[in-house]
C-alpha cells in the first residue's frame, strides 16, 4: 500500500460523494469545485496534508470571512486570501465539539455510580463534559422519553432518535470534577472560542450552532480543568489531579481517529489501567473491544458505543440517534 498523502483532487472528490450528501450541499458544491480546480488545487498543496481537510479549510475560509456563496465566488476569495487561509490553516485543526454526542454517551455514564471525575481526551472546548447539566429527548417507537436535570430543564436541549425497542438506562451522572486533555484547549470563555466553533459547524445544519453557543454558556460558568499536549503524554498528569474518593472516567468520542495505530493502542491500554472508558468509534477503529475486534454485533452503520470495551448500543457520531443493544440493558457496574 502507497504511503503517500491522498492527492488534494482525490481528497475533495471523496468528500463530495461520501461525506457531504444529507449534511451540507454548499460544502459539496465547494469540494466538487476544488477536485476539478487545479488553481484551487495549487493553494491547498501548500497546506500539510493533516491540516487541509474539507471541513477544515472550508471552515477557516468561513472564518476568515469568505462567505457562503457559491463556489465560483469562493474560489475568487480563496486566490484573493491565499496567505492568510494558509497560515490559519495551518494553527487549526478539526475540533468539532458537539454536544449532542453527550446523548449517545448518557446511557454509558448511567451505569457509572458516582461521585464521578469525567476526564475527556480531544475535548475541545470540553462541551461533552457536561452532561449532568443538559436536557434529554429521545424519540422512538414509545413516543418521547424527556430527562432533565434535577434543577429543570436545561437551556441546553439535546434532541435524539431512540431506534430499536430498548429503552437505554438514563440516568444523570454524578460528576464532582471534570478536565480535558487537547492539543490545543479551547477556552469557552473566550469570545474567539464561539467564532470558531460555530465556523466548524457546516452550513445546513440546522441548530447546531446554537446548541454549541448555549452549551458554551453551560461550561464557561463553571470551566473544566485543561491539560495542553497529547492524550498519551498527558493522562498520567490528568489522572493525578483528579480528586480522591472518585471514580475516574475516561471517554473518548471521536479522537482516536485522530491517532496513528499505535498511539491508539497505547492510549486505550493507559485509559483501561487508570479508570472507567466510555468510548463512541467506527467498529474497525481499534482492538480495543473487550475479546478483539467487533464481529457479530458491529454495527451497520453509525459508530459503536462501548464502555470498558464492551459494546452497548450502536449511535450515530454525533448523537443524532441511538439504538440500545439488549444484551447489554442491564449492565452496571
Amino acid at each position: 500500500m502507497s504511503s503517500l498523502p491522498e492527492s488534494v483532487s482525490a481528497r475533495y472528490a471523496r468528500f463530495a460523494r461520501d461525506e457531504a450528501p444529507g449534511r451540507s450541499a454548499l460544502y459539496g458544491e465547494w469540494a466538487v469545485g476544488v477536485a476539478a480546480d487545479a488553481a484551487v488545487q495549487e493553494v491547498l498543496e501548500r497546506i500539510s496534508p493533516s491540516h487541509r481537510q474539507p471541513p477544515l479549510v472550508f471552515a477557516v475560509a468561513r472564518m476568515l470571512g469568505s462567505g457562503e456563496s457559491g463556489y465560483p465566488e469562493w474560489r475568487e476569495w480563496v486566490l484573493a486570501h491565499s496567505d492568510r487561509l494558509i497560515t490559519e490553516c495551518a494553527a487549526r485543526s478539526l475540533q468539532t465539539n458537539e454536544p449532542l454526542r453527550c446523548a449517545a454517551l448518557l446511557p454509558a455514564l448511567a451505569g457509572i455510580d458516582g461521585p464521578i471525575a469525567l476526564l475527556e481526551v480531544g475535548a475541545s472546548a470540553g462541551l461533552c463534559l457536561y452532561p449532568d447539566r443538559y436536557s434529554y429527548r429521545y424519540r422512538g417507537v414509545a413516543g418521547e422519553i424527556a430527562h432533565d436535570p434535577l434543577d429543570g430543564v436545561s437551556a441546553v436541549v439535546l434532541e435524539s432518535e431512540l431506534r430499536g425497542q430498548h429503552v437505554p438506562p438514563l440516568r444523570h451522572p454524578e460528576i464532582v470534577w471534570r478536565a480535558g486533555i487537547d492539543l490545543a484547549p479551547l477556552d469557552p470563555t473566550d469570545p474567539a472560542t464561539e467564532s470558531w466553533l460555530t465556523a466548524l459547524v457546516w452550513p445546513g445544519e440546522t441548530g447546531r450552532a446554537d446548541r454549541v453557543r448555549s452549551a458554551l454558556r453551560i461550561a464557561a460558568a463553571d470551566p473544566p480543568f485543561m491539560f495542553a499536549g497529547d492524550g498519551v503524554d498527558q493522562l498520567a498528569r490528568a489522572v493525578t489531579a483528579a480528586p480522591r474518593e472518585t471514580t475516574l472516567v475516561v471517554q473518548t468520542p471521536g479522537v482516536l481517529a485522530h491517532l496513528g495505530w499505535h498511539a491508539r493502542h497505547e492510549l486505550i491500554e493507559q485509559v483501561s489501567v487508570v479508570g472507567r472508558w466510555i468510548t463512541l468509534d467506527a467498529p474497525s477503529l481499534h482492538e480495543g473491544w473487550r475479546g478483539g475486534r467487533i464481529a457479530s454485533n458491529a454495527p451497520a452503520e453509525g459508530f459503536a458505543l462501548a464502555r470498558d470495551g464492551v459494546v452497548l448500543a450502536h449511535a450515530d457520531p454525533l448523537g443524532r440517534w441511538l439504538e440500545w443493544r439488549p444484551g447489554e440493558r442491564a449492565a452496571r457496574g
